[in-house]
């Protein structure tokens, strides 16, 4: 089954700005807010939209968005940014029908999501060379990106949106130095505070669940042969080769040799 983009980009605005489709879209339209504020009809009526507010809208939706003078900041500018693609195609319907799909959610602006939706707005610049197999694909990775993050701010076990954005932060950057002053400043929030939070939401510390991901991307590199132990250790974010061995050992009950021994012998 094919998905097809039809157009996508980021729009970017100073001024004041309007448009409106009341008599219903013709495609899906997707729509990731990235910074500033706007206003969107949702369920019948004007919603102010802030950063990290996704959109998702199906044919025949009516749909209106209004940026005005209001809405600027405190020097009295306009900066209202977004992602934006509409879409079609089979695969989308498909998608779109499996399971409900929220008109507005609050989602986490996870680098990894937004430089998915840029790699699409990349090869769609391409334009007759665009690969529209690569862009049915990409978009395709998209929109189950965008229905994971979704699902998890209102799902996720009942946990705090913040919760689940220190937990995002930490998959992200596992594998380098951070710190958990950084996890808090991510989501805005004080040390103790984030602390608690975390332990709270998910039963471990920040320390604890970042030792895990770091785990499980030593296990993945293993099977590289070309890495020694200590490398692998040292690109998953152990300080230490000492410091890998004890938490891999305690983790799978075997020393890291002979883990990787044992799975290059199945």
């Amino acid at each position: 089954m094919h998905a097809k983009l039809i157009t996508c980009g980021y729009s970017f605005h100073h001024e004041p700005f309007d448009v409106s489709a009341k008599s219903g879209l013709h495609t899906y339209l997707f729509r990731l807010q990235a910074e500033g504020k706007c206003e969107a009809l949702v369920h019948g009526g004007m919603r102010e939209i802030e950063a990290g507010h996704l959109l998702l809208f199906k044919p025949g939706d009516p749909y209106e968005l209004r940026i005005e003078q209001t809405m600027a900041g405190p020097d009295g500018k306009i900066a209202s940014g977004d992602y934006y693609l509409f879409c079609s195609g089979a695969w989308i319907d498909q998608w779109w029908n499996r399971s409900p799909k929220l008109t507005c959610t609050k989602i986490d602006l996870d680098p990894r999501l937004i430089s998915l939706w840029r790699q699409l707005i990349l090869e769609k610049r391409r334009m007759e060379e665009e690969d529209e197999e690569l862009s049915s694909y990409l978009l395709q990775a998209l929109c189950l990106s965008l229905e994971r993050a979704a699902k998890e701010t209102v799902t996720l076990q009942g946990m705090p949106f913040t919760g689940t954005r220190m937990k995002r932060f930490i998959e992200a950057h596992a594998t380098s130095a951070f710190k958990v002053e950084d996890v808090a400043d991510h989501v805005g929030l004080s040390v103790s505070r984030a602390v608690h939070l975390f332990k709270e939401c998910f039963g471990k510390t920040m320390i604890q669940y970042a030792t895990e991901v770091r785990l499980t991307s030593a296990v993945e590199r293993m099977h590289d042969r070309s890495m020694s132990l200590e490398q692998i250790a040292l690109s998953c974010g152990f300080g230490s080769y000492p410091y890998f061995h004890r938490a891999f050992t305690q983790r799978f009950g075997i020393s890291p040799k002979l883990y990787r021994q044992n799975s290059q012998n199945t």
